[in-house]
């Protein structure tokens, strides 16, 4: 039996996701310990699934992962349809200038960081986060690829360039080399408190504190240097998953924590070029297909593990049991994905 199904977060859902909150550490930007912030998050989920929006374009939407035997709320995974619209989204690229001089004889590159605002209008897809008991098996990746069958329900709701950010290097203690050598010396506050005013305000803060001036890296401790595009050692099965989506690292990376920026043209995503609707029918499964599979509705998404039975390009047989988890009907179309 597929145990795990992924659903729009309800309002009856705070509480546990004020334990995701917890759970999840510092540098988890998206997930702050705030009681307030979180309960907006679920309020503003609930207007995007419903379509409550006057502009659906940037509709934040929130899913829960659900045990099915327990009821538990496993996990959590978002989408956020268009970013840097109402609040900016701050992030440094890297750029390489080129120093020459003929009088001196010497040709050398160094690279800068810019603050630049530049991801406008991009879909972003994170919050995705596990209790530790519940990973394993599979169950990120089908939280992570849920996020793309979500968006291919209507693409006239999410962006063209879809984006991804990763948690940079960050120890036990909350403490990053790269804030702790660069951005504390601006903001004079700790990463901690950083990251949560970040998660909480419209960011007017960075742009009224953060440097304006290109940062030269040569010039940063080595050890600020060495982390930045790297991620936090619990993001690298993440990663993993984002590069076979065909995301790339465009050297941007977050402007806290140094950590990785990634993105994707949103019609070359895998699990959405790769999926198709098919007819769905109940019966008995001979020779299971696996992948993933949801109900192709946006208002109330449903996205489980698929264990089906295809009879042909366009029709699968589904147990009783999955149809009614996915909210399906026999006759009704869904979205699939194959693993081939």
């Amino acid at each position: 039996m597929t145990q795990y199904v992924m659903r729009p977060s309800r309002l009856d859902d705070l509480d546990a996701l004020i334990e995701l909150a917890e759970l999840s550490g510092p540098g988890f930007t998206s997930l702050p310990v705030d009681q307030a912030r979180l309960t907006e998050r679920l309020e503003n989920s609930l207007k995007a699934f419903s379509g409550q929006l006057d502009e659906p374009q940037y509709g934040k939407y929130l899913m829960m992962m659900e045990h099915r035997p327990s009821g538990e709320v496993a996990g959590c995974a978002a989408v956020k349809a268009g970013t840097g619209i109402h609040e900016p989204f701050f992030n440094y690229r890297i750029i390489t200038i080129a120093q020459t001089s003929q009088a001196a004889g010497k040709r050398y590159d160094m690279d800068v960081l810019v603050l630049t605002n530049e991801f406008v209008g991009y879909t972003e897809v994170g919050t995705l986060f596990l209790k530790a008991e519940h990973r394993g098996s599979g169950i990120g990746r089908m939280a992570a690829q849920s996020r793309y069958l979500l968006m291919a329900t209507d693409e006239t709701r999410f962006g063209e360039k879809v984006l991804a950010e990763l948690r940079g290097v960050i120890d036990e203690d909350g403490r990053t080399p790269f804030w702790e050598c660069l951005g504390k010396h601006f903001f004079k506050m700790t990463f901690r408190e950083a990251d949560h005013l970040s998660a909480v305000s419209d960011n007017q803060f960075i742009l009224d504190l953060m440097p304006k001036y290109p940062v030269y890296i040569d010039l940063l401790p080595p050890e600020a240097a060495a982390v930045i595009g790297r991620c936090h050692a619990d993001g690298v099965g993440a990663m993993k998953l984002l590069e076979w989506e065909g995301f790339r690292f465009e050297r941007t990376v977050d402007i806290f924590d140094g950590g990785p920026m990634v993105a994707c043209a949103r019609e070359h995503i895998r699990t959405i070029r790769e999926s198709r609707r098919v007819t769905v029918r109940a019966g008995t499964i001979d020779e299971p297909t696996t992948g993933m599979i949801s109900n192709d509705r946006l208002e109330d998404f449903r996205c489980m593990k698929l264990e089906g039975q295809l009879m042909n390009e366009d029709e699968i047989i589904l147990s009783t049991d999955i149809l009614e988890t996915l909210r399906l009907n026999p006759g009704d179309r869904a979205r699939m994905w194959v693993r081939t």
